[in-house]
């Protein structure tokens, strides 16, 4: 063997071929599909820039025409009185409270459901299953008034008697704010799908070992579970972190207020003071940011998974 045919070739460089090069060029249909995701990727983030470089800008400035993109003074000054304009710090542990008790119950609650739907034979779990799947086709708004009713109603609260009447019931409470809507059927759906996704052996195996069905369900099965729980306590907290509507109709007291009903303050019957409700809405948006990126890699994987089965 000579020299030259014992010498090891270099591996091509990452790219240089592949499915998206035919002869060593990029396929168009690859170039116009990168250039289709950049466009919509701008169109995308667009906002967010519009929103951070608004909240920077002086009142004058926002209201002028033509508009202006850079601001021409950086008003950093405005993220300090948009907190002193309004008890934001009160708004912020309000959502705080609710959003972390609707995660932490609906995770909870859903785990047990969706497990129970997927491993545990039982009479009538099809007709379970099949209430669970029309329950998520129901529009949300369409729920907003018998909750409602049922928050005034509620027996031994507010004032009510044994038949809910007399009093304001669960209104401008924590229980009105916390218990509607804290369990999601569309996480037990996907608590389901992943519970179907692992193997029977583990569930056999732990039951010679004598573990009972809870445990197997607690110390078995859920710890590998954690695609779906970081997906579910992602989609839960948003959506209870940006849930206006029915705060703003069950509470009534400033001590209850919500930061998305907080927002509301800047805008006034005779003008918006734009500049303070983007500052205060970028301070709102930072929370879900920062908690997307610490659970990006599960989310992802959770909603790749969630279809197995």
């Amino acid at each position: 063997m000579s020299l030259e045919s014992a010498v090891v070739q270099p591996a091509p460089a990452s790219g240089a071929s592949g499915p998206g090069r035919v002869g060593g060029a990029p396929r168009p249909g690859r170039v116009v599909l990168h250039a289709v995701l950049v466009v919509l990727s701008l169109l995308m983030v667009a906002p967010f820039v519009w929103m951070v470089l608004t909240s920077l800008k002086s009142h004058a400035e926002v209201m002028s025409y033509p508009p202006t993109i850079l601001p021409s003074v950086w008003q950093w000054v405005n993220y300090p009185d948009a907190l002193e304009f309004a008890p934001f710090g009160t708004y912020f542990r309000n959502s705080l409270v609710i959003a972390v008790g609707h995660t932490v119950i609906n995770v909870v609650l859903a785990a047990m459901a969706g497990y129970a739907l997927a491993r545990l034979p039982f009479r009538g779990r099809s007709l379970l299953l099949m209430l669970v799947l029309a329950a998520m086709m129901i529009p949300t708004f369409t729920k907003i008034v018998p909750q409602y009713l049922l928050a005034k109603t509620m027996p031994f609260f507010g004032g009510n008697d044994f038949l809910g009447r007399g009093g304001s019931g669960w209104l401008d409470s924590w229980w009105a704010l916390i218990v509607p809507g804290a369990l999601t059927p569309l996480a037990i759906f996907l608590f389901r799908q992943f519970y179907l996704s692992l193997p029977r052996e583990l569930e056999e195996a732990a039951r010679l070992d004598g573990l009972g069905e809870f445990g197997i369900f607690a110390r078995v099965m859920t710890p590998l579970m954690k695609p779906a729980i970081a997906t579910v306590a992602l989609i839960t907290f948003e959506n209870s972190w940006n849930n206006f509507v029915w705060p703003l109709i069950v509470t009534r007291s400033e001590e209850l207020r919500v930061i998305q009903v907080g927002l509301a303050a800047f805008q006034q019957t005779e003008r918006t003071l734009w500049e303070y409700l983007m500052a205060g809405t970028v301070l709102a948006t930072v929370p879900m940011i920062v908690l997307f990126l610490f659970t990006q890699r599960y989310f992802v994987q959770g909603f790749a998974t969630a279809g197995i089965k």
